[in-house]
Parts: C-alpha cells; structure tokens; sequence
C-alpha cells in the first residue's frame, strides 16, 4: 500500500489513523481519521480512480471536519466543513501550486504515483491538517 508508505507517517505523528474500512479501500476509497474537541472528527480521504489500461489513474484528495461518524453525512455543525485539497489550496489560500483548483493528481506507474502523492500529502500537512483543526484559515 503506497499510500500508507507515503503519508502514514506524517499524518500518524500529526494524530491521524488509517480508517480500516475494507470495504472502502477495496473501492479506492482511504481514508484517515483524528478526534477533534468539541465532539468533531476530522477526515482526510484520498479517492482513487484505478487504472484502466492506456488511460492514467487519477486520485483526490478531500478534507472534512463534521460531527458525523461518516464525512459523507450531512451535518447542522456550525463547525462543519468540507473542501477538496485543490480548492482549499488553489482558490481559498492563494496559492497556484497546482495546475488548477479541480485538480486530480494522475499517475501511470508507482513512481508518479508516488511522486503525486507525496506533493498531495506536502499540502495536507502545510495547509489540510492545519484548516482542519481550526490553526490556519484563509484570508
């Protein structure tokens, strides 16, 4: 699992545990976890869409602080949010590191796929962890 290689560690020392969901991973759905005060859960979740044979692979990542059990559940939390990694960097904060705010990273091989998740995990923990515990907001 190259994911975990890539960012397991960072996030881990950050509070983060993978969520175990088979059933998920199985659909190229990952997702890490951390408690927050206040009764919330913060999730970092990477989709990824598998390779399909002379296409890339794409993934994604999202971000989301609610107090559901499940970032999918619709939450009243004057605390909730939920943003894609691309737009909370591109459009929220500023920053045009990447080609644009809808940004999926692509891969053909371990290699980019590693590469591309090691820039995505660079911007979770410098802007995702951060926006997640309420630390960094944008201007």
């Amino acid at each position: 699992m190259i994911l975990h290689a890539v960012v397991g560690q960072a996030f881990g020392a950050a509070g983060y545990r993978l969520d175990e969901g088979s059933t998920q991973q199985a659909g190229g759905r990952f997702r890490y976890v951390r408690k927050l005060p206040n009764e919330l859960t913060a999730f970092i979740e990477f989709q990824m869409l598998h390779y399909i044979e002379g296409s890339p692979s794409l993934f994604r990542v999202t971000l989301t602080r609610t107090d559901q059990p499940s970032p999918a559940q619709p939450s009243q939390h004057p605390q909730y949010a939920q943003r894609e990694l691309s737009i909370l960097v591109v459009e929220d904060f500023g920053v045009a590191i990447l080609p644009s705010a809808g940004h999926w990273w692509q891969y053909r091989n371990t290699d980019e796929l590693g590469k591309g998740l090691a820039e995505a995990g660079h911007l979770v923990v410098g802007y995702g962890i951060p926006w997640l515990s309420g630390d960094l907001t944008p201007p």
